[in-house]
């Protein structure tokens, strides 16, 4: 551990006790608004505390292993040496998890997101990998045990997605799935594609933190909502009923729409989700250009116009580029196994928000 990291914690156990010493001032416990910040705020310092007190601890066991090991006695010397290896692999779990929990957390990491995914350059061979792209997701959904939902479909005739919009809803989607966005490229010969020539086309993903609507308040005058027919197939039901949803943001311009439902009530509702959550989206990287400049290297910058990862065919590789990862299975990445990309993006992730900081 640096001594940069040491500090903070020994910092930290200075300010945990100035508040538990603060919990027995009359002036705090006959004030019960200022005790229950007080108590909160204790809470909130107690878990990284007690790790730094048990890594301390690991620490002072680990000196006297090493001691040990250099004992004349020959039976204490291989009850050290078989513990020394043990202690070690504590050692490092203890200053991982403190590193963890110094890292400052990002408030929409546990919550459920919703993505978009749209064929960028390259035509039908854009919309048939965007097609494979929402596989991908949906079978990371699977392993994960998470839920998905399709709010909007546009597709093509051959298979291919133009635009895909959904929701996957579990316990920190946001957090492993919001390094998924930016543009995905795609190097391969289309089936289309005579004379084997290899083609590269682009597909943009978007990730966004899903909005409940204490997160954005929308003025209803804001709105301009519009309904029309559905279109694409649909029987009577498309020709009769207007119940696909257009709504307009009108102080942003964002446009929503929504027609998959029979039910106008269920598009209206599926678009107001969307929209919210675009809303969210914008203020969030507003907020977030404030501090760009500084955290620039970073790989949660969110970029969408930013390449973050090539999948080549030919050579049946993945790279992504922000961290110079390459991994050479393309068939199981594209089956949802992105475990490994993900783990490697939070960690670099990790470090970066350490360095930020401590500056």
């Amino acid at each position: 551990m640096d001594d940069m990291t040491r500090s903070r914690l020994e910092s930290a156990k200075i300010h945990y006790a100035e508040v538990q010493e603060a919990l027995f001032d009359p002036k705090v416990t006959q004030d019960p608004e200022r005790l229950r910040r007080y108590a909160q705020e204790l809470s909130e310092w107690e878990v990284l505390v007690h790790g730094y007190d048990q890594y301390l601890a690991l620490v002072e066991e680990l000196d006297t292993l090493k001691e040990l090991v250099r004992d004349d006695d020959a039976e204490s010397r291989r009850w050290a040496e078989q513990e020394l290896s043990s202690c070690k692999t504590r050692l490092a779990e203890s200053e991982s998890t403190l590193l963890n929990l110094l890292t400052p957390k990002d408030p929409n990491d546990q919550k459920n997101v919703i993505m978009e995914i749209r064929a960028g350059a390259g035509g039908d061979e854009a919309a048939l990998f965007a097609s494979d792209l929402y596989r991908m997701y949906t079978r990371f959904a699977e392993r994960q045990h998470w839920k998905v939902e399709v709010l909007s479909l546009s597709a093509t005739d051959i298979g291919g997605i133009k635009e895909i919009i959904f929701s996957i809803e579990g316990v920190g989607a946001f957090s492993q799935l919001k390094y998924e966005r930016g543009v995905h490229r795609v190097q391969r010969i289309p089936v289309t594609e005579a004379g084997g020539r290899i083609h590269t086309s682009t597909i943009t993903v978007a990730v966004m933190p899903e909005a409940e609507e204490v997160d954005v308040t929308i003025n209803p005058d804001d709105l301009r909502i519009e309904t029309m027919r559905s279109g694409g197939a649909g029987g009577q039901h498309v020709n009769k009923t207007e119940s696909a949803v257009r709504i307009t943001h009108l102080p942003t311009g964002i446009v929503v729409s929504c027609q998959d439902e029979k039910s106008q009530f269920k598009n209206r509702d599926r678009a107001m989700k969307v929209l919210r959550a675009r809303l969210k989206d914008l203020a969030d990287s507003t907020k977030a250009q404030e501090v760009a400049d500084e955290r620039r290297s970073q790989v949660g910058t969110g970029d969408r116009s930013e390449r973050i990862r090539t999948y080549n065919f030919p050579q049946g590789r993945v790279t992504d580029h922000r961290i110079g990862l390459t991994l050479h299975r393309l068939d199981t990445i594209l089956d949802g196994d992105i475990e490994e990309i993900i783990a490697s993006l939070q960690a670099r992730d990790q470090e970066d928000r350490l360095a930020t900081e401590a500056q």
